[in-house]
């Protein structure tokens, strides 16, 4: 069972809606969606979590790229939401969408890359998409500081278990228009 809301920043606060997840086959379904929730091309934070097994974080601002975070890469790759995520962050995307082409991890042409995936030290041989694809790492995967200026720290997500996006919501100011759609 999945939850998933939409979180829009207006003038006023934060805004929620209950995100319908029947006609997203794709990421791009996913991230047109969180863009045609914002208000006046400010922030959306997509919020997804799957029976607290794991938390998918989607930040898009405006026409920018989107970032992405999720807490727990290998059991995300499993179900079909997650793996979504999962191949986008891992490169091995197979499906051809508007967002093949973007450079998703932050960094300019020239800047260091941030490290992309954070593991427990433990061997994971779970694979996304079959034969040639990158090893799906056992902990968070993506960007952690996507919602470092918005109140959430990097080490705050990559420490979050059980109700992660009551805290994050939390963290944001937004708890009881969050709680308003579950």
């Amino acid at each position: 069972m999945y939850f998933a809301a939409l979180l829009a920043r207006t003038e006023d606060g934060w805004e929620a809606s209950d995100m319908e997840l029947d006609d997203v086959e794709s990421l791009s379904d996913l991230i047109d969606l969180a863009r045609s929730a914002a208000v006046d091309d400010d922030t959306v934070v997509a919020l997804i979590e799957q029976e607290d097994a794991w938390f998918g974080v989607i930040r898009v601002d405006g026409e920018e790229d989107p970032r992405y975070f999720v807490s727990n890469a290998s059991l995300a790759a499993r179900s079909s939401y997650g793996s979504m995520l999962t191949k986008e962050l891992l490169g091995s995307d197979e499906e051809d969408d508007e967002l093949d082409e973007l450079d998703l991890d932050g960094t300019e042409d020239g800047e260091e890359e941030p490290i992309a995936a954070f593991t427990d030290g433990e061997d994971d041989d779970d694979e996304v998409g079959g034969t040639g694809a990158e090893p799906v790492p056992a902990g968070p995967l993506g960007d952690p500081r996507l919602l470092d200026d918005l109140g959430v720290t990097h080490k705050q997500l990559m420490t979050l278990d059980g109700d992660a996006l009551s805290e994050i919501a939390d963290s944001l100011g937004a708890t009881e228009v969050l709680e308003a759609v579950r």
